[in-house]
């Protein structure tokens, strides 16, 4: 109150009043002045109303009417409302009053709503690792889905599982068998061995080191798993059912002729058969649980690799001297140096027929062994044509000429790693083969080779390239398959 008689004006301020609060305070509105309540200018029921809803709240009347605001009021505060706008619902907000926010629906129970798809960006981005089989179950099920429908991802999807196949090789996880033999030159390339291994020795201790590693990763079970045997008997393919077990059985028996013509103790005993295939009867007959694989295999393995040991010491023992000694194989004899490449073409041939038989990948031999190995092949080839011949298995010669000259010849070309060229005479065992004189060409590859030398395919169904002579392309394929036997 002022000394002037009668009450102060309210004076707004800066339009939002002290601190003070109250039960009436509204936001954004001053409250009211300290002297006594101001009565308002009387208005009409519908104007006093206006349109709100039930009865209005009651407001305190002021003790002088004509001290009363209006919302013209020209000393009114600027943005203060009236209590006309207050009362409205419709009443526009204040700049100053925070925007009310409104309340999210309540949700009563999630688990009703379905999981949303993945999008195609997420769904693009796991094709690499779905290319690489790293997505979880539910991921794999959602892009292969996806690639249902969406064909720029099934073409990336396409392209990132073929980069696949060429990084991940499918390779066994076992050593590789040309382990040793590689490990074994390394270190005898940095010293020399005291008692070094014949040079024509090496292709049968590396390919006996093979079949050995072979055998070393199999399970009693593989050892009796049923092996085809397969040869060519001269006018057809033939062959024997028997085991892993019969198999190794087998190999030791013929090792048995060259342990006897080195001094060492023949496997079969004193008079055993001279013939590789009567000697592999008598001992499958001699020890049938040996060769059905009843027996201990590792017993087995043992004794042939054991025996495989003494005639490679054998002879490099021996020195120079071994290397001429004589090999009966009943029906025809080999020098040391020759039968031990027959033993090597041997293990070769026999542990593809155990790899094929419990599944397991097994590769050529080196490209040296390979080539002494299709060597002797090719010088065996004039002796076995001319056998054929006294059977009356293959065309009479055309002309003959003396021992030492040129005659007709066919020219064997093997491509790729171990290959070669070679040129059989035609008409003469004594003939010499040469360029000059050839009048066939016969090109195969070193698979091929082995299949027919090994007598594993028919020779007029080998995989060959012929040019020439046609007779004399045929009596060197059907020569070449008869060097095979069990």
């Amino acid at each position: 109150m002022s000394g002037a008689g009668g009450p102060e004006r309210y004076d707004p301020g800066d339009g939002f009043g002290d601190d003070r609060d109250g039960p009436g305070d509204l936001p954004g509105i001053p409250p009211e002045p300290a002297g006594p309540p101001r009565i308002p200018t009387p208005r009409s029921a519908p104007e006093d109303t206006n349109g709100w809803p039930g009865p209005l709240p009651l407001v305190p009347e002021p003790e002088n009417p004509e001290e009363a605001e209006s919302p013209e009021d020209p000393e009114s505060p600027e943005g203060l409302n009236s209590p006309e706008e207050l009362k409205s619902p419709e009443q526009p907000k204040s700049p100053e009053s925070p925007p009310e926010a409104t309340p999210a629906p309540r949700r009563t129970d999630a688990r009703t709503d379905p999981p949303r798809p993945p999008s195609h960006d997420v769904l693009r981005s796991l094709l690499g690792a779905w290319a690489l089989a790293a997505c979880s179950p539910d991921e794999t099920a959602a892009v292969e889905k996806h690639l249902n429908h969406c064909t720029s991802c099934a073409e990336e999807a396409l392209r990132l599982r073929q980069a696949v196949g060429l990084l991940h090789a499918e390779h066994s996880l076992d050593l590789d068998p040309l382990l040793r033999s590689r490990v074994l030159a390394g270190c005898l390339g940095r010293r020399p061995a005291r008692i070094p291994v014949p040079g024509w020795a090496a292709a049968y201790d590396a390919e006996a080191a093979r079949l050995d590693a072979l055998l070393r990763d199999m399970g009693e079970a593989e050892w009796r798993a049923p092996v085809r045997l397969k040869w060519f008997d001269g006018q057809r393919l033939t062959g024997r059912d028997t085991t892993v077990a019969g198999v190794i059985g087998h190999l030791m028996a013929v090792d048995g002729v060259v342990a006897a013509s080195l001094g060492l103790p023949d496997p079969l005993g004193e008079h055993a058969p001279g013939s590789p295939a009567a000697r592999t009867d008598a001992y499958w007959h001699a020890e049938p649980d040996a060769a059905s694989g009843a027996g201990p295999s590792a017993l087995l393995r043992e004794l042939w690799r054991e025996q495989g040991h003494s005639l490679v010491r054998t002879v490099s023992f021996a020195g120079r001297g071994a290397s001429d000694l004589s090999v009966p194989f009943g029906d025809f004899t080999l020098p040391v140096r020759d039968a031990f490449l027959d033993r090597a073409f041997e293990c070769w041939v026999h542990a593809g027929d155990i790899a094929e038989a419990v599944d397991y990948p097994y590769e050529l031999p080196s490209s040296a062994h390979l080539k002494a190995m299709i060597d002797l092949c090719a010088r065996l080839l004039p002796d076995a044509l001319a056998e054929r011949r006294r059977a009356g298995l293959a065309a009479p010669p055309r002309r003959l000429v003396e021992a030492g000259a040129p005659g007709r010849t066919l020219h064997l070309e093997v491509e790729g790693t171990g290959g070669g060229n070679w040129y059989i005479p035609l008409d003469s065992p004594a003939a010499v083969g040469t360029a000059e004189e050839t009048v066939a060409h016969i090109a195969l590859d070193p698979e091929a080779f082995y299949q027919l030398a090994a007598g594993h395919v028919p020779p007029q169904e080998a995989a060959v390239g012929q040019l020439g002579d046609v007779e004399a392309i045929r009596d060197v394929l059907f020569a070449a398959a008869s060097l095979s036997r069990l």
